[in-house]
């Protein structure tokens, strides 16, 4: 499985697919309080982890995308997870085909530039992989961490929704945005 998932390096950054190895960081991540507080509002248990990393290998068999773990390049160490994917939300307006982003990274990363350098690799990634494409993400409005790495990859804003009972902010990137 491994061999049909890309490896990008980036100046700081490697991003690789999942491996088996990766589920005690993925879940460390995905257990964390501070980081789901925005992203579903509570913490996962092992269980719905496991589903997460196999919906993540998933992806890419059946789509040719998905998403990577994040790992600072000096140090091995798991930074996070950043991707694609096609959740087939249930959410109004209809994010239609469009390739949805995502990124989530590990508290002690915020604020390096991680998540704008690995979502920025992402999308050329996509880009050269699709050609010129919309592609949209989701956003809880008071995360406004997620919400600047988004305006600084080209996302704007097209609609207002609803998800699970919540508020959601829509967001895509259109082609020819750099």
């Amino acid at each position: 499985m491994p061999d049909i998932i890309p490896a990008i390096d980036t100046e700081r950054l490697t991003l690789r697919g999942h491996r088996l190895e990766d589920f005690e960081d993925t879940f460390a991540l995905w257990s964390n309080p501070e980081v789901t507080r925005y992203i579903g509002g509570k913490p996962s248990t092992r269980e719905e982890v496991w589903a997460r990393l196999l919906r993540y290998v998933g992806h890419w068999s059946l789509m040719g995308f998905g998403f990577w773990v994040v790992r600072e390049k000096s140090t091995g160490r798991f930074v996070g997870e950043v991707g694609f994917a096609d959740f087939r939300r249930d959410i109004e307006p209809s994010l239609g085909d469009a390739k949805e982003a995502g990124w989530v990274l590990s508290p002690w990363s915020h604020g390096k530039g991680f998540a704008t350098e690995a979502v920025r690799a992402a999308l050329k990634w996509a880009e050269g992989r699709f050609g010129p494409e919309r592609v949209v993400c989701i956003i809880d409005p008071p995360n406004e961490a997620s919400l600047k790495v988004a305006h600084k990859c080209g996302f704007h804003e097209f609609a207002r929704g609803t998800y699970k009972g919540g508020p959601m902010l829509m967001l895509e990137r259109l082609p020819d945005v750099r």
